[in-house]
């Protein structure tokens, strides 16, 4: 009875569209007022929703936001994705993918190669993210909640750098430098020349937990298309952010 009291309130809460008072929950649940004020209490406590501390009124909260961005399939996530990503690889000439975050690793769920047959590219593949594209550890990393960023370090980027000791390229020796710009760039990632160029999609207020990168020759990403490609992915990444949201939340 209890969770199914809290199930309600959350309910109400989602399909009202904006901030909600405690009076116009307990009108819609016909539950005693002082009830309401403790269930929406437990809610606040555990960030399942958020007050508007001047006037008491509620929303859905990050956390509960943040369930629904995780368990969101790759289908429907690619789905509003796709058509970002192919106009991205059109323009920068260059192989596009995006990655997530997921179990403590990150995952490349899809990918867009130039729609150029004359010119080579380079493709990362699907499933765990290969060293080619680890530009996309580094900022999701960066810009991820505490929990998230310790296992992205432990679990991806550490390996990553232990493997690296003794190999040419160079890998960011900390995350603030990729705060300061916003994105970040690792050449010769593979013995191949490759580099990778990546730049976080947050999601509302959340960190990241998705990133959108380019990969290419290092003979064709020097240092100022480098520098030009992550500001620009800065820009679609914002884009790419407010699709996705859409795509998670508005089912809430």
């Amino acid at each position: 009875m209890h969770l199914e009291r809290l199930i309600a309130i959350l309910e109400i809460i989602a399909v009202s569209g904006r901030a909600i008072s405690v009076s116009d929950i307990q009108k819609a649940t016909a539950l005693p007022k002082p009830t309401v004020y403790r269930l929406c209490s437990a809610l606040a406590d555990h960030q399942l929703i958020d007050s508007d501390e001047e006037n008491s009124r509620y929303v859905i909260g990050e956390r509960l936001i943040r369930i629904a961005l995780l368990g969101k399939s790759d289908v429907d996530v690619r789905r509003v994705a796709a058509p970002i990503l192919a106009k991205s690889a059109i323009k920068f000439g260059e192989t596009v993918y995006l990655s997530r975050y997921r179990n403590g690793g990150i995952d490349i769920i899809h990918v867009e190669t130039p729609n150029n047959p004359t010119r080579g590219h380079i493709y990362p593949g699907l499933g765990p993210l290969p060293q080619n594209c680890m530009a996309s550890a580094f900022v999701i990393a960066a810009f991820a909640e505490d929990p998230f960023r310790q296992e992205i370090l432990n679990n991806v980027i550490n390996p990553y750098k232990a493997a690296r000791n003794n190999a040419k390229g160079a890998a960011p020796l900390d995350l603030d430098p990729v705060r300061v710009a916003g994105f970040a760039h690792i050449e010769q990632a593979t013995e191949f020349g490759a580099t990778s160029i990546s730049a976080p999609i947050s999601i509302g207020t959340l960190g990241a937990t998705f990133a959108i990168g380019v990969v290419g020759p290092n003979d064709r990403l020097l240092e100022d298309t480098t520098q030009k490609i992550g500001k620009e992915l800065i820009k679609i990444s914002s884009q790419m952010g407010g699709a996705i949201q859409l795509c998670n939340v508005s089912e809430v």
